[in-house]
């Protein structure tokens, strides 16, 4: 068994899954996914790739060829297939492209592969540069129409789920299909009490706008989504990132940068503040509040105010960040100020802000059982973090997930919890040595996961601290978004028998991806070439089976809002499949089945008549209703009647759950907690953590040490 990996270094090894924006498609980073791109007077230069995107190119493909674990030829089979993904990424919902459009770009389905290799993109060019011509000629459309009311009597429907509609034959049947889209934009206004000509307004406005952010595109753009339909057509996993995007994502993984501490988004072509971050130079000088508008940022005491009304967001973004110790001057147009009203200039010195919102947290609750206080301790992780620069500095007080919730259950016991609960619900995963290294805080010593990379090799990682940190009784709480380093932990928890898994069968993903940063090449340091994240390998869990499409399964299974059919990696293209290999040596530490039988029960008997639980479940099935819906009427009266329903409906649902509860029954919609299926699940989950805490002891059997049976 193979013990060093000379193929990758081990600090970079990830297993989250990507969510910037250029790994999900270049229509969501355009703004353009939910509406249309708009139809102005082209006002941007044609792209073009430039040299170092033909560059970077040629240097992705050399590093799929050796490193991606299917080892599957840039060959014509997969031209096609990114061909296919390429187009799915730019006009997915089949709203832009003519099929003469599509039939015409088939001249690519079996070059691209030779494209890429000789490092010339502009194939993915020519097909980006005519959807901005086909958008614009539909916005001219679009906002034609905005001329004249439509007639909401007719019945009629629209088709919202185009994804594998044909593409329309010619302008009479695209025209068409525009129609109903612009008139369900409108209804949606309309329903919502906004009178025609209002609607009118706000609808061409938003189409502009949109517009402007299409002439905005630039050639990374366009280069970052073709990169990702080409290594996407691989597994679901692989990302190539801008550096943009790449710099995003390792926000993300160590949770802190160099800035002023606000989030900030783009609202009617000005750059607004949202929130003012804790901690941060904005909030601890006081200058900046939310709603505020950014209208122009300077560097240094003196350098020139540019103007950024209009700006991508991101152009914005990258202007007031710097490194530490900076200063930088924003121009303000104050919270519900009009425009035209007098600005004023305010200055941060920029320093490491951290994101604390995303950090891990706790929470404590009290449970009655047999007359006594149960108290349970919740920690809520969101993800497996690092600061890995700071670390690989040396940094003493490096952030990481493990620091966290080391520090978090030390002030929980302080309190005099009882049982803990690892919530890893929505935890998408992360750095690979943190799901090790906080695994290791509750096993004394033993293997975590295995790890087989592409020449068939396997390594097995051990407990980094052979010590035990907390021997209490624990819970883990998962959802169907619960993947990758998140099911790294679940499985070793539950496979150990160090504690229980509640919840929802978890994501499913398996697979490993190794962080190539493509600064250093033959141009020197460039930052600007991005970043590629390639599976290079399969983790196994200690007993041999993969999760890798199946995920883990709960020992106490609950209900979720989440669509398992929808979500998971059972259900991505190009996904790896489920396999197994021989089982490592390990020490089980306790026998939880009769545990886990008895905590059914209780949960069973607890739940079977539970008006909490009758809640969850008539909501799941009104959300199941909903999702199987593909079409929305037209018809006013219908459309009008269709929303009264689904309100009165919901309404009904919480008052009946109140009326249980004795809590005054709510009038409107607006009354109603959105996160109210989160706390029914929080709330039994804890129940069933009190129930762990007074079982006896006994019932937990001790297993000697072996070696799990090979599959």
């Amino acid at each position: 068994m193979m013990t060093n990996r000379p193929w990758v270094k081990r600090s970079r090894w990830i297993t989250g899954i990507a969510v910037i924006a250029g790994a999900v498609g270049l229509a969501a980073l355009l703004g353009a996914a939910m509406t249309p791109p708009a139809a102005v007077p082209a006002t941007a230069a044609a792209l073009s790739p430039t040299d170092q995107e033909n560059y970077v190119a040629r240097r992705v493909a050399d590093i799929i060829a050796r490193e991606h674990y299917r080892r599957a030829p840039l060959d014509d089979r997969l031209s096609s297939l990114i061909l296919d993904r390429y187009l799915d990424a730019v006009d997915g919902g089949r709203s832009y492209f003519y099929a003469s459009d599509i039939a015409e770009f088939e001249k690519y389905r079996y070059e691209l592969d030779d494209a890429i290799k000789a490092g010339d993109v502009e194939p993915a060019f020519v097909i980006f540069r005519r959807y901005q011509q086909r958008s614009r000629e539909r916005m001219s459309y679009a906002i034609e129409l905005l001329a004249k009311k439509p007639d909401f009597d007719v019945d009629e429907a629209f088709n919202f789920d185009r994804e594998k509609e044909p593409w329309p034959a010619n302008a009479a049947e695209m025209n068409e299909l525009w129609r109903k889209r612009v008139k369900n934009d409108a209804l949606s206004l309309i329903t919502a009490g906004k009178q025609w000509p209002e609607a009118a307004d706000i609808l061409r406005k938003r189409y502009e706008h949109v517009a402007k952010r299409m002439d905005q595109s630039k050639p990374d753009d366009v280069f970052e989504a073709f990169m990702n339909a080409f290594v996407l057509s691989l597994d679901p996993h692989s990302n190539y990132f801008s550096a943009r995007n790449s710099e995003e994502y390792n926000i993300q993984m160590s949770l802190s940068y160099e800035g002023i501490g606000a989030s900030l988004q783009l609202t009617d072509d000005y750059v607004t503040v949202i929130d003012v971050i804790a901690g941060g130079p904005a909030a601890t000088s006081g200058k900046l509040s939310a709603n505020d508008r950014i209208t122009a940022v300077g560097e240094g005491k003196s350098g020139e105010l540019v103007d950024v009304i209009g700006w991508r967001l991101d152009d914005v973004v990258q202007k007031i960040r710097g490194p530490g110790g900076t200063l930088v001057r924003l121009q303000l147009l104050p919270a519900g100020a009009a425009p035209g009203s007098a600005q004023k200039v305010v200055e941060f010195t920029r320093n490491r802000v951290s994101l604390e919102a995303q950090a891990s947290h706790k929470a404590m609750r009290t449970v009655t059982r047999n007359g006594h206080d149960v108290k349970v301790g919740i920690i809520t992780v969101p993800s497996f973090y690092q600061d890995y620069d700071a670390s690989r500095a040396g940094a003493k007080d490096f952030r990481s997930t493990t620091r966290d919730v080391q520090r978090l259950i030390t002030e929980l016991r302080k309190d005099g919890m009882d049982v803990l609960i690892m919530d890893l619900r929505a935890n998408g995963g992360g750095y690979l040595p943190e799901a090790e290294s906080l695994t290791g805080l509750f096993i004394d010593r033993g293997p975590v996961v295995q790890l087989r990379d592409t020449s068939g090799r396997v390594e097995v990682d051990d407990d980094p601290d052979p010590a035990i940190f907390y021997n209490g009784p624990m819970l883990v709480l998962v959802d169907r978004f619960s993947a990758s380093a998140s099911e790294i932990f679940a499985a070793a928890i539950q496979d150990y028998g160090r504690g229980l898994i509640v919840g929802q069968q978890t994501y499913g993903k398996g697979t490993v991806q190794n962080a190539h940063p493509l600064n250093y090449t033959i141009f020197g340091r460039k930052p600007e070439l991005g970043q590629l994240n390639v599976t290079i390998g399969k983790y196994y869990r200690i007993t041999g089976e993969s999760t890798q499409d199946r995920g883990v399964t709960p020992d106490i299974l609950l209900p979720s809002l989440i669509d398992a059919n929808e979500v998971g990696e059972s259900t991505r293209d190009r996904a790896l499949p489920w396999d197994h290999i021989d089982a490592a040596a390990f020490k089980v530490e306790g026998d939880l089945k009769p545990v886990a039988a008895s905590l059914q029960k209780l949960h069973d008997d607890r739940t079977a008549n539970s008006p909490d639980f009758h809640y969850l479940h008539d909501d799941i099935t009104a959300l199941e209703a909903m999702r199987s819906q593909k079409t929305l009427s037209l018809n006013l009266k219908s459309r009008e009647a269709e929303r009264k329903r689904l309100e009165s409906d919901r309404l009904e649902r919480e008052n009946t759950w109140r009326a249980a509860h004795d809590v005054k029954p709510a009038k409107t919609l607006e009354e109603i907690k959105d996160d109210a299926a989160a706390g029914i699940l929080v709330d039994e989950t804890s129940q069933i953590a009190a129930d762990l805490a007074v079982m006896p002891a006994h019932m937990q059997k001790p297993v000697q040490a072996r070696r799990a049976d090979a599959h």
